[in-house]
């Protein structure tokens, strides 16, 4: 993950954090709002292809407006299998970082500033600036959640 951060000039901070059992309890113990947690989540197309969104924390994905912005009628979660297949991470450490296969990166409008986000490995979050990303990875900036 840190490699492939570099090879694409995006600084990165990955640190140790507290287990939690939902999202909202992560951003209490990082002392952060839920907004700054980064949820990556692998789709899969239609075609058997995949992307990653990138949601905030107290948003859900917008499955119209994500369609609509990947320009197909139809996308769904893989099983957890097929995303660590897709992907090489398990559910909960998902990032675009390293993904065994470099799918394409749609982040929503609302992402910005610092952001924490999964970082391949249970116990740990990647802290990144929503702009460098975005730019390390080309990724489609669109308003994909409500």
């Amino acid at each position: 993950m840190a490699a492939d951060a570099a090879s694409r000039g995006i600084p990165i901070e990955i640190v140790p954090r507290p287990a939690a059992s939902s999202l909202e309890e992560a951003a209490g113990l990082l002392g952060v709002a839920p907004a700054t947690i980064v949820k990556s989540l692998v789709v899969k197309r239609h075609d058997g292809t995949f992307l990653f969104a990138l949601i905030p924390g107290d948003r859900q994905i917008s499955w119209a407006k994500l369609r609509a912005a990947v320009g197909v009628n139809k996308l769904q979660l893989p099983s957890q299998e097929l995303a660590l297949e897709a992907t090489g991470y398990e559910r909960g450490t998902i990032t675009p970082f390293g993904s065994t296969t470099a799918w394409p990166v749609f982040a929503d409008s609302r992402m910005t500033g610092r952001i924490a986000m999964g970082a391949g490995e249970h116990g740990y979050s990647a802290w990144v600036d929503a702009g460098d990303l975005i730019r390390g990875f080309d990724a489609t900036v669109a308003d994909v959640s409500d």
